[in-house]
């Protein structure tokens, strides 16, 4: 019984720590990205510029948020 439930606990960490591996992105509005954001890739080439990893267009508004992890 004691080796079940420690075989138990050890299986859920592990799936919890899997689980966690992918993390959190942060975005923030680009300061260098000009006008109507419509190319996720034109977006993304800016953020890069300002040292993200990557950009997209995001909103009702198109605005170029870069995004890097949290």
């Amino acid at each position: 019984m004691k080796v079940s439930l420690t075989l138990l606990l050890l299986v859920s960490l592990l799936f919890a720590a899997a689980s966690n591996v992918e993390g959190r992105m942060c975005e923030t509005p680009s300061t260098q990205f000009n006008g109507l954001c419509v190319s996720d890739g034109n977006c993304a080439n800016v953020c890069k510029g300002e040292g993200f990893p990557d950009g997209d267009c995001k909103g009702i508004r198109r605005r170029c948020m870069c995004r890097m992890p949290c």
